[in-house]
């Protein structure tokens, strides 16, 4: 079984390689099976599939870690991932208080399983609720 502090330190490990951005190190926290789901239902094969995401979306981004909450599971580490998301859009408006909550499953020290949701689809829908 996962232990906690080594799963939490896998996830935080692979968030800050994910938003230096350097796809390939945060790809050497993944399984090689790993299942991404992106708010939307957007299904994502690996970590250089999130960059380009992000690089769609955003002119650049970068989260605002907060907490990170786990539980054991039978045979690996759930970890939850809150905190708000920084950035700017790709008009050149900043954006910042943008929530996020990360889902993790950690199986022997690799990431199988990453949910994220975040404020930006309601953000890009309606510009007036980001109030920078």
């Amino acid at each position: 079984m996962e232990t906690t502090p080594n799963a939490v330190t896998v996830v935080r490990e692979f968030l800050a390689a994910s938003m230096a951005p350097d796809p390939e190190q945060a790809a050497t926290f993944m399984a090689p099976d790993v299942k991404i789901t992106f708010t939307g239902g957007r299904e994502m094969p690996d970590a250089q599939a999130i960059t380009a995401f992000n690089a769609a979306r955003y002119a650049w981004v970068k989260k605002q870690l907060g907490t990170f909450d786990w539980m054991e599971r039978d045979d690996h580490a759930v970890v939850y991932s809150t905190g708000t998301l920084y950035g700017e859009w790709p008009d050149g408006r900043s954006f910042s208080g943008n929530r996020y909550l990360d889902r993790f499953e950690v199986r022997d020290g690799k990431i199988t399983r990453m949910d994220v949701w975040n404020d930006s689809a309601e953000w890009i829908l309606e510009p007036g609720i980001n109030r920078v």
